[in-house]
C-alpha cells in the first residue's frame, strides 16, 4: 500500500485520492509567464479537486542564458527572473482552505545542455550584496551548462552527480498584494527546498478565491542553501495532483513525506525562519496527540529536524520537520 493512501491529502481532501481529469499546460499555452504572486492575473486553467496537470516550466532564466561564454548581467532583466506557469484556478478554493499539490514527476524538457549554473554578480551567500554590503571586489561571472536526464547530472568527466529534482518556486495568490517571485513567504513562493520533490505533497494556504496556483523554477539537483544563488536550473515538464483540504487553515506551507511531517517558513534573519517553522509544528502537535505545548515543546527539542532551502533569497527558507512514528 503507497503511503499516500494515509496521507492527509487522500483522509481529507475532497477527492480522497482518486484522479480526476487530465489538464496540460505548454509553454505555448502560457504564452507569458508571470514573475509576480498575485491575485490579479487571469487563471490559464481551472480544474477540480482531483484533477492531474502537466505543465511545462521554463527555467529560472526563462532560456535567457544558452551558453557558457554568455554573461548574466548582460543577458539577464532583473527583476524578471523566475518565470512561473499558471495561475491554476481550483475550483471551490476559499480563504483558509488548502491547496494539497502531490508532485508525480518531474523530467527535464528541451536540447541538451539543459541544466545552467552561474556566478551572478551581487548574487550569492558568500559574496557581497545589494542586502549585504562590502568593500570587497565581486567574484567573475560564470555560466556552467550541464548535461541533464533521469538517469543523472553530468557534472564533468569524473563526476556524476544523482538527479534530485524538485520544485524551486510554488505558491498561491496573496490576498490582496503582488510579490516578487523572487521572494518566498507565508504563501511559498521561491522557497529553494529540495523536499518539494516527487512523491511528496505540500499543502499550501488559499488565501484568495481559486488559491491561483503559480509554479517554476525546477531545479535537476541543490545541495542545501543554494549557496551561490543557483542551483543547477532546468525546464521541465512536472506533473502535480492538486486536491483541495477544505478549512485546513494553515498559515505556512505544510510539507508531507512517506516518513515525515512539517511546516516551510521564510524570514530574515535565518533563525526567524526556524523559529517559525517550530511553532507551527508545535501546534500541529499539540493538535494532533493531545499533548502540551510544554510537552511538544520538549519533543521537537530531541527530534525536530531543520533543512535549509535558501539563504540567497531576500528571505531565507526554512524546513522543519519531524518523523510520523514520534507523532501518537
Amino acid at each position: 500500500m503507497s503511503w499516500h493512501e494515509s496521507s492527509i491529502m487522500n483522509r481529507k481532501g475532497l477527492a480522497g485520492g482518486k484522479p480526476g481529469r487530465r489538464h496540460t499546460i505548454t509553454i505555448e499555452d502560457q504564452k507569458n509567464y508571470h514573475y509576480v504572486y498575485g491575485p490579479y492575473a487571469e487563471p490559464i486553467i481551472e480544474v477540480d479537486p482531483g484533477d492531474l496537470v502537466t505543465v511545462e516550466t521554463h527555467d529560472a532564466f526563462e532560456g535567457q542564458i544558452q551558453k557558457e561564454s554568455d554573461k548574466p548581467s548582460e543577458k539577464l532583466n532583473f527583476p524578471y527572473l523566475n518565470p512561473q506557469t499558471g495561475p491554476i484556478r481550483i475550483r471551490g478554493a476559499e480563504k483558509g482552505d488548502a491547496l494539497a499539490v502531490r508532485i508525480i514527476s518531474i523530467k527535464p524538457r528541451g536540447p541538451q545542455p539543459v541544466g545552467t549554473t552561474c556566478l551572478i554578480p551581487h548574487f550569492g551567500a558568500l559574496v557581497p550584496t545589494a542586502a549585504t554590503a562590502m568593500l570587497s571586489p565581486q567574484l567573475p561571472e560564470k555560466v556552467k551548462k550541464v548535461e541533464v536526464d533521469e538517469q543523472g547530472v553530468y557534472w564533468s568527466d569524473k563526476i556524476t552527480l544523482p538527479y534530485e529534482p524538485f520544485i524551486g518556486t510554488i505558491g498561491t495568490a496573496p490576498e490582496i498584494e503582488a510579490i516578487s517571485s523572487l521572494q518566498p513567504d507565508y504563501y511559498g513562493g521561491n522557497m529553494d527546498l529540495p523536499d518539494v520533490a516527487p512523491g511528496n505533497v505540500i499543502y499550501l494556504p488559499v488565501n484568495r478565491a481559486g488559491g491561483l496556483l503559480y509554479l517554476g523554477d525546477c531545479h535537476a539537483i541543490q545541495g542545501d542553501g543554494e549557496v551561490c544563488g543557483v542551483a543547477l536550473e532546468i525546464p521541465a515538464t512536472v506533473e502535480l495532483q492538486v486536491d483541495l483540504v477544505k478549512a485546513h487553515g494553515n498559515a505556512w506551507p505544510q510539507l508531507e513525506t512517506e516518513d515525515t511531517f512539517g511546516f516551510i517558513a521564510s524570514a530574515r534573519p535565518m533563525e526567524d525562519a526556524a523559529r517559525i517553522g517550530y511553532v507551527e509544528l508545535i501546534n500541529w502537535v499539540v493538535e494532533q496527540t493531545g499533548q502540551t505545548p510544554e510537552e511538544a515543546y520538549l519533543l521537537l527539542t530531541m527530534c525536530g529536524k531543520v533543512r535549509l532551502g535558501n539563504m540567497v533569497d531576500p528571505k531565507y527558507t526554512m524546513g522543519v520537520s519531524i518523523e510520523k512514528k514520534f507523532v501518537r
